[in-house]
């Protein structure tokens, strides 16, 4: 039975290994100090945080988000440990909440590896803090309890640590809230909050390796789950629904855990594609029926297989689970890996302890024994990952096929037939996403419409596949292209005459990858060359945004001038910053910040080290666009775990006259409704 905390209440731990759920609605940092018998904490050292997220016996997230899975051994914590305080803080500088009192109650709850609660913790009553010691696990007598605490501080996370008594207090707090920064910044943008019902806490399957094993779900904690999506977000168990966030920073709303459905222990069964956590505020259209399975076998899986008001969206729902399921699935194995490692070690270090065993057979039998061990839990682990993987692959190849043209990649049949529509989509498909372990497996990238950030194409060499292009000319060249084909998607999948598109190319390098946009006559005005045309693009997007912002808060929408373009607008910038003063520079960076919220969005074609001699006056600029490549790159992270996930731009075929086909009818509809 769960123990339902309130402020100053404790309660006796009888497990040593917990996961510590977190339940926010809004993006926190959740972090662990670690301290001794007075309360202090010793160190840097002694404080696990996104920058430093591992710790002997305590692993926490790598990035702000509204829900966290924090890992916690209390047997690998250090002998001169006594207590654990779970810290929640708000990341500033992100154009977030500032006080906790804004934001609603944060929800923490223990554990056990099956899933099952052993406490719970509304963090209520606060106001201005903007960080909490939420909770702390502490030793007493040989026995851990927990115990409520909801300490807060408005001083921040600063102020919190100095209270610990860790000299380095402000220091720390300055370099956390900078991981926090560049987390965010190359971060997929998690879906928005939707309607939830049921528990705040997400009931995870049971893993599937024994509770020797370990068997949470959870990045830190060893053990293998099942994925089993639930609708990709929302707050506990119905956690948020698809698509980007609706706040004015970049990962506003990462989504919670969904529900998952309780499996007998040891079970490691099959997905479970009814998906009885995927809620909604009221009751959606029925999926499609899924065809009855074999017995023995798992159901099969069916396209659209999650809430939603139209098939559209849930197949972007369905996308997004599959997407949370890769993530937690993969989660689960590297911690299973790190877990049969540990314990490897612990076991070697134990019989190099004892100079008995370091003579004679027993020393090498107990060597063998404990690789043997390792072996056997990484071989369970994949086994694990292997089925898990298998599912979602099988999930994937009906879900593809299946995809609406802003979701379907350019070799999808749905762009043969492709019609101007109507209705502007929930999302578009920006490129694919996998992990190393799941090569065969890529998740669509979906991203909300219309965009919240500017996107920005990096022409320059990557670390990941630096040797795939020898010629930093093609390089760009080939950045360029992926521009394009990003704008022709965009055009595609707006409805007639809501979609305008500007070009900004100072030097003319671009004319080759701009042709399929100047030819069909999609463009607003052919492209803007030199550093006059370079000003006068700026200056009349600039006064766009003033006036349009102007309206808005001045409740006078109907006042704005009648020659003015209601469409969105999108910049394409190419090779900046050839061609920018530093009066261009600033109206880019004015635009980049205060466009996305007035329909005008940009795309920068850019290698950073050309802007080099800006020094730091642009790291907000970069920082504010999602950064894409034009070939495979590991730069993007989830909003769950935080994995470093492969980027795989969505290209044309060669050869293919799919691109030609798309903007000619996008071209056709403009003109017939400028009649």
């Amino acid at each position: 039975m769960t123990a339902e905390l309130v402020r100053g209440q404790n309660h006796p731990l009888s497990q040593a290994r917990l996961e510590i759920r977190v339940s926010a609605g809004k993006p926190v940092v959740a972090g662990a100090t670690l301290s001794d018998e007075r309360g202090t904490v010793q160190g840097v050292e002694w404080v696990a945080h996104p920058g430093s997220p591992t710790l002997p016996g305590i692993e926490v997230s790598k990035q702000a988000a509204a829900d966290h899975r924090l890992a916690c051994d209390l047997d690998a914590l250090p002998e001169t440990v006594h207590r654990v305080s779970v810290l929640l803080a708000l990341p500033s500088g992100v154009g977030g909440p500032v006080r906790f009192g804004a934001v609603a109650a944060p929800f923490v709850a223990i554990t056990g590896l099956d899933g099952s609660e052993v406490a719970s913790y509304t963090v209520t009553g606060l106001d201005a803090e903007s960080a909490v010691v939420a909770l702390e696990l502490y030793r007493r007598q040989g026995a851990w309890k927990v115990r409520a605490v909801g300490q807060g501080y408005a001083g921040g996370l600063a102020e919190l640590l100095t209270d610990q008594g860790l000299p380095q207090a402000r220091q720390l707090a300055g370099s956390i809230n900078e991981a926090v920064v560049q987390g965010l910044a190359r971060s997929v943008a998690a879906p928005p909050p939707r309607a939830a019902d049921g528990d705040r806490s997400r009931h995870a399957a049971t893993p599937a390796l024994g509770q020797d094993q370990g068997g949470s779900t959870s990045p830190g904690t060893p053990g293998q789950a099942s994925p089993q999506h639930g609708h990709p977000g929302g707050q506990g168990s119905t956690a948020p629904g698809a698509g980007a966030p609706q706040s004015a920073y970049p990962s506003a709303s990462a989504p919670a855990d969904p529900s998952a459905v309780t499996q007998p222990a040891g079970a490691g069964g099959p997905v479970n594609y009814s998906h009885p956590g995927r809620q909604a505020a009221a009751p959606p259209p029925p999926p499609p029926a899924a065809p009855p399975a074999r017995p023995g076998q798992p159901a099969q899986p069916v396209a659209g297989d999650a809430t939603g008001w139209s098939m559209e969206e849930r197949l972007y729902n369905q996308v997004w689970g599959m997407f949370e399921d890769l993530a937690r699935t993969t989660a689960a194995y590297r911690s299973a890996v790190d877990f049969a490692e540990s314990r490897m070690e612990q076991e070697l270090d134990k019989v190099l302890s004892d100079p008995r065993a370091r003579i004679g057979g027993q020393g090498d039998a107990a060597r063998e024994a404990a690789r043997a061990k390792q072996a056997e839990l990484v071989d369970r682990a994949r086994e694990a990952l292997d089925r898990d993987l298998a599912q979602l692959t099988a999930e994937a190849e009906v879900v593809e096929p299946a995809l609406p043209p802003a979701f379907a990649r350019w070799d999808n049949p749905a762009w043969h037939g492709y019609r101007v529509p109507m209705e502007i989509p929930m999302a578009v498909r920006l490129g694919d996403l996998h992990l190393p372990e799941s090569a065969g497996l890529s998740i669509p990238m979906l991203v909300r419409l219309p965009l919240e950030r500017g996107l920005w194409i990096d022409s320059g060499r990557t670390g990941s596949f630096e040797g795939s292009i020898a010629d930093s000319d093609d390089l760009r060249r080939l950045a360029m292209d992926t521009a394009v084909a990003h704008a022709a998607r965009l055009l595609a999948v707006y409805p007639a005459g809501e979609y305008t598109v500007h070009v900004i190319d100072a030097a003319g390098s671009a004319a080759s990858s701009l042709a399929p946009l100047v030819s069909t006559g999609v463009l607003a005005a052919p492209p803007a060359v030199g550093a006059a045309g370079v000003n006068e693009v700026l200056a009349r997007l600039t006064q766009r945004v003033d006036l349009v912002q102007m309206a808005v808060r001045g409740g006078a929408a109907d006042s704005l001038p009648s020659d003015l373009d209601p469409a969105e607008q999108l910049l394409i910038v190419n090779d900046f910053p050839h061609g920018f003063d530093d009066r261009a520079v600033t109206q880019l960076r004015y635009l980049a910040d205060e466009g996305p919220a007035v329909g005008v969005h940009l795309m920068l074609v850019a290698d950073r080290e050309d802007a080099a001699a800006y020094g730091p006056l642009l790291d907000p600029l970069w920082r504010s666009l999602l950064r894409l490549t034009p070939v495979p790159d590991d730069h993007l992270a989830d909003p769950w775990v935080g994995h470093t996930w492969t980027y795989d731009p969505s290209r044309v075929p060669p050869g293919s006259q799919v691109l030609q086909h798309v903007l000619t009818q996008v071209a056709t509809a403009r003109r017939s409704w400028n009649r």
